[in-house]
């Protein structure tokens, strides 16, 4: 079932509780819309993937509020840090490497040790994984191959 949310801070809160219940939700960043889910839940991310038609090789994106919610799931060299200052928040994926331990889903890495992070800009997506307060995965919200959708309808 499709439900819309406003965009205002009752249905952030609700689109919080419903990742921390292990759902699916659609949310707007600068670029595209992503379909997010809790990138610690095994059932989410599954989830995800059985939406999208996408194969669970190709790894997903983890979408965090801040640098500082970045390092605490992957190693940030001075490259990358430099790149994330200039550039976050805002459209820019960085592949880093893994920390151990940081119990994300092995599904959002497709087993890899590296994971794909984004620090986006859009004030929804900024507000939804502040108020969820949790790594989200969120590759496009589109069957896996199709046109990226832009806008919620």
């Amino acid at each position: 079932m499709t439900v819309t949310l406003p965009p205002d801070s009752p249905g952030i809160e609700t689109a919080a509780g419903l990742l921390r219940a292990g759902q699916l939700v659609a949310f707007p960043t600068e670029t595209v819309y992503g379909l997010g889910g809790d990138a610690r839940s095994d059932a989410a991310v599954a989830g995800i993937y059985a939406a999208k038609g996408r194969p669970s090789f190709n790894p997903l994106i983890v979408h965090l509020p801040d640098l500082l919610a970045v390092e605490g799931l992957a190693e940030v060299g001075p490259n990358a840090r430099l790149l994330a200052r200039a550039f976050w928040p805002g459209p820019l994926t960085l592949v880093l490497p893994l920390r151990a331990g940081v119990g994300l889903s092995p599904l959002v890495t497709a087993g890899l040790k590296t994971v794909a992070v984004r620090v986006p800009a859009h004030p929804l997506a900024q507000a939804l994984l502040r108020a969820f307060a949790g790594p989200v995965a969120a590759p496009s919200a589109n069957p896996s191959g199709g046109v990226s959708p832009t806008r919620a309808d």
